[in-house]
């Protein structure tokens, strides 16, 4: 059995204003990318490491990510959506690979024990599964600048990285969606095709890294030895 991790690092972290590619914005002196793929090696439970990079930087990030000591790194360029370098990222892998999990750079702190409960899940029977945690803010529908809902979030969650996936299936959610309107997430690819999406618990530390305020954190952790 085989686990690989895709991640898509090919996006450009326009709201991070920081001038370079965003999965390789530095954070307490090191990329955001390094930093994620240090806790995923960690976990275990990782084989296959495909890094799909900003087309023009991948001799670049394979010299980044080789002190991190990845048994199989593969490093590709990638699409233009999200969706695109995931594809990418699927036709990198090798033969034999059971767990596909699919990580956000950005979310550079996520714990080791988070990638493991996602294997572990996935290897126990699930198709697909996510990592989450329970919406604290309240949350309203609007349209037209007007509230038309207040929405019970008892019911409401919020999906992390990364999320895992048994191989065959990932690969035809791929096929199925392409050309179709770019998905905001993978899980969301195999929900339309009536898979069933199982959810395992997530970690405050696996937030997005999106706006400058959230490197300001980031840095905070780090510094103080709490990521």
């Amino acid at each position: 059995m085989t686990c690989a991790l895709v991640v898509p690092a090919a996006g450009r972290g326009e709201r991070l204003g920081a001038g370079v590619p965003k999965a390789l914005v530095p954070v307490a002196g090191e990329p955001l990318l390094v930093h994620a793929l240090r806790r995923a090696l960690a976990s275990g439970v990782v084989d296959v490491v495909v890094v799909v990079a900003p087309a023009g930087e991948q001799q670049h990030v394979r010299t980044l990510l080789s002190p991190l000591g990845a048994a199989d790194l593969r490093v590709v360029a990638g699409g233009a959506e999200r969706q695109d370098s995931v594809r990418c990222g699927l036709a990198a892998l090798p033969e034999g690979v059971d767990v596909v999990l699919v990580h956000d750079a950005a979310r550079c702190l996520t714990p080791p024990s988070v990638f493991r409960s996602v294997v572990a899940a996935v290897r126990g029977g699930a198709v697909a599964v996510v990592p989450v945690l329970p919406v604290s803010d309240t949350v309203k529908r609007v349209r037209a600048g007007r509230v038309v809902a207040t929405v019970d979030r008892r019911e409401l969650v919020a999906v992390q990285t990364p999320q895992g996936f048994s191989c065959a299936p990932l690969r035809a959610a791929h096929r199925a969606a392409d050309g179709a309107a770019p998905a905001t997430d993978d899980a969301g690819m195999l929900e339309a095709l009536g898979h069933e999406v199982l959810t395992v618990a997530g970690d405050d530390t696996a937030f997005k890294v999106t706006r400058p305020v959230d490197l300001v954190l980031a840095e905070a952790l780090l510094s103080g030895g709490r990521a």
